[in-house]
């Protein structure tokens, strides 16, 4: 196994030119979500995760008061000596967060801040003053899952991050913003809404002056689902973004976790498998410990080498032999490409139809329901879709409310409270399935 990055993924530190060359190298580039508020161990947990037996990336993983701009309070926990969920980025001093970086954020070794805010205009700025250049999220899908910010408010507020982040461009490292659209709530969300939902936030990204981007997938409940998913963004990808650089990132499942280790280990074994199969770049980890506490650094580390040792022994697939409008069949993969790619492809140009710029097309389609996510009961979504999981384990809609989607991709059906929650365990359970849970003191062991 490699140990470390590739020198050939060596550059002037951008995140996106990092990436791309260990990817042309054949690696699968592997990053923790991972945060701590004490400066000292964040430190080392970069340095750690830096040492790693694999090919990473770093990350800061902002508390939960800066990811809603109580920065009041971050500060507050700070002088108290309280533990937070996350490095409160903004309310450290600059100096103290150039000391966490310093030799260990790098050409062969970028830090991506991961946040989860609606309005991250503070955190634009004060992650481009301690020297970083690359972060995540957007306009809905910071939105809409995590809270009641309106939507219009959160478009506005993007639109103002995405200009500070592009106007940086030229000074430094080229500026890289991954969508987090291909991720909204997590699970039972059918891949052809977010595959349409991360080429929609790229193409704001576009819009609003970025030049590097990367798109996001969540695994979802089946694999041979989320290879195709994960081949149709990537072909949308290059109908739509052709002039910039580009890469997918997939996320282990955002989901119930598996509470046993043999369940865990397994579940994020599959998710480095389907991103190497599906041609994935960068593949975002969790750990054994999920279902029970915040991973130590430790645990961070076992997850990326499990990671990057499932996709050393994995091999991408073959092309497909069909067209992506083909027909649909039988549910192999050339037609669940077919399915993933179909259903993208309406709700984008649906969306795109409403009006020539980008964020105003996006408010339009959820105020009319053309995009519509399931479950997510935020007041400007039209909480009319609804989904089940279908006897082969594959997400299906079981309600599209006034989404385009072709109607032989749907699969209207009454659903009940007990229906969702066996939907929302239906992914712990196979993967636990013939082992005994782990207990809170079993992981810390």
């Amino acid at each position: 196994m490699l140990t470390g990055p590739t020198p050939a993924a060596v550059t002037d530190g951008a995140f996106g030119d990092f990436v791309s060359q260990a990817a042309a190298s054949g690696h699968l580039v592997v990053q923790p979500r991972m945060g701590f508020s004490d400066p000292e161990r964040m430190r080392a947990g970069l340095r750690a995760v830096r040492t790693a037996p694999a090919v990473t990336v770093g990350t800061l993983t902002l508390d939960s008061y800066t990811r809603v701009g109580d920065h009041r309070a971050a500060r507050d926990a700070l002088a108290a000596g309280t533990d937070l969920n996350g490095y409160p980025l903004v309310a450290h001093d600059p100096a103290t967060t150039r000391a966490v970086l310093r030799d260990v954020h790098g050409p062969d070794f970028p830090v991506q801040v991961r946040h989860g805010s609606a309005d991250p205009r503070r955190i634009f700025t004060a992650l481009l003053d301690v020297g970083l250049h690359s972060t995540e999220g957007g306009p809905v899908s910071y939105c809409l899952p995590y809270g009641r910010t309106p939507l219009r408010e959160s478009v506005r507020n993007w639109t103002e991050s995405c200009h500070t982040l592009a106007a940086a461009a030229g000074r430094g490292p080229e500026p890289h913003l991954e969508t987090f659209g291909g991720c909204l709530m997590g699970q039972l969300c059918p891949p052809g809404l977010l595959v349409a939902m991360s080429v929609l936030e790229a193409l704001f990204f576009r819009a609003h002056g970025l030049r590097s981007v990367s798109l996001s997938y969540a695994q979802q409940t089946d694999t041979d689902q989320d290879v195709a998913a994960v081949r149709a963004l990537r072909r949308l990808a290059e109908e739509y973004l052709p002039d910039l650089q580009w890469h997918v990132v997939v996320y282990t499942y955002m989901g119930v976790y598996p509470r046993s280790v043999p369940g865990a280990t397994r579940l994020l074994e599959l998710a480095a498998e389907m991103a190497v199969r599906a041609g994935a770049a960068r593949l975002i980890v969790k750990t054994a410990a999920e279902a029970h506490r915040i991973p130590t650094v430790q645990e961070n580390v076992t997850a990326l080498r499990a990671a990057a040792a499932a996709a050393d022994r994995t091999r991408p697939d073959v092309g497909t032999r069909r067209p992506a409008d083909a027909p649909t069949g039988h549910g192999g993969p050339d037609d669940l490409l077919s399915q993933v790619y179909r259903e993208a492809s309406t709700l984008i140009e649906a969306t795109l139809a409403l009006d020539s710029d980008i964020g105003r097309a996006l408010l339009s389609a959820f105020a009319r329901g053309h995009l519509d996510v399931p479950y997510c009961l935020h007041p400007d979504n039209a909480g009319r879709s609804a989904t089940f999981i279908d006897e082969r384990g594959r997400l299906r809609w079981a309600r599209t409310g006034n989404m385009p989607i072709p109607a032989d991709l749907a699969c209207p059906r009454p659903l009940t409270a007990s229906d969702l929650m066996n939907a929302l365990s239906h992914v712990e359970r196979r993967c636990d399935a013939g082992h005994t849970p782990t207990t809170r003191v079993e992981v810390e062991r």
